[in-house]
């Protein structure tokens, strides 16, 4: 189980974040949505640890650490058990999108990483683009290079920021059914997504944030029937978008 509990962020005098609660379960879909600038992604670095919260409480499985905390945070207990995907992608620029994925297996010592990492470039069907640099794919591409990394990992929690905001019809349909996949297996998914139909189909929970807020959550169906005015605006004004 990954949950906050009071979740507060600040940068000096300003407050990002006000008090969330949250609850991702193994074998779950969880989608975030919201306006730019809501907190989702400040949110999803505080339950990774990566930006720890200002106050609150986050626990990974057996692994409780409340805020403010004055010890360093036990890295081996947290990653790559729980693994992120962000936005904007931290690949390395003289790799390969092979070599980027291979690199953080041979760091830990796995069996045979090259194998693992291959499989699961065989089974997004992206043979023709792993050995090219960054530089010589799309974006969208790219972005598959970095959840090819981050399942190579095999985590327990993985969380993804975005991940499907430079793909293809199409390659957003594969993501989602890989990511099904994982939830079969057991895997707890927290996703960022600007796409409300990829979230309705996508989440087994959804979470709206609006001011670093937890305005409502559910399941999808609150995409149908929301609770709060609030989340009814957001829907009303993302269908003006299209």
């Amino acid at each position: 189980m990954l949950k906050g509990e009071n979740i507060r962020k600040s940068y000096g005098d300003v407050e990002i974040l006000h008090g969330i609660d949250i609850n991702i379960q193994p074998g779950t879909i969880t989608t975030i949505i919201g306006p730019s600038g809501s907190g989702k992604s400040t949110l999803l670095r505080s339950l990774a640890l990566l930006d720890p919260p200002t106050s609150g409480t986050v626990t990974i499985d057996d692994l409780t650490m409340t805020f403010p905390h004055d010890t360093p945070i036990p890295t081996e207990l947290v990653w790559p058990r729980l693994t992120v995907v962000f936005q904007q992608l931290f690949l390395w620029p003289h790799l390969t999108l092979r070599q980027n994925a291979v690199l953080p297996l041979r760091s830990r010592d796995i069996d045979s990483p090259e194998d693992r990492v291959d499989q699961i470039i065989k089974d997004f069907g992206i043979n023709g683009l792993a050995d090219r640099f960054p530089n010589e794919v799309s974006l969208g591409q790219r972005q598959l290079g970095a959840i090819v990394r981050a399942l190579a990992l095999e985590p327990r929690y993985l969380l993804l920021d975005e991940i499907t905001s430079a793909l293809d019809v199409e390659y957003v349909a594969m993501i989602l059914e890989r990511l099904k996949t994982l939830r079969e297996q057991g895997v707890a998914l927290l996703l960022i997504s600007h796409l409300i139909e990829f979230a309705r189909h996508s989440g087994d929970q959804i979470v709206f944030l609006d001011g670093g807020t937890l305005v409502e959550q559910g399941t999808p169906a609150i995409l149908d029937n929301p609770q709060s005015g609030r989340l009814e605006r957001f829907l009303g004004l993302v269908l003006e978008a299209r």
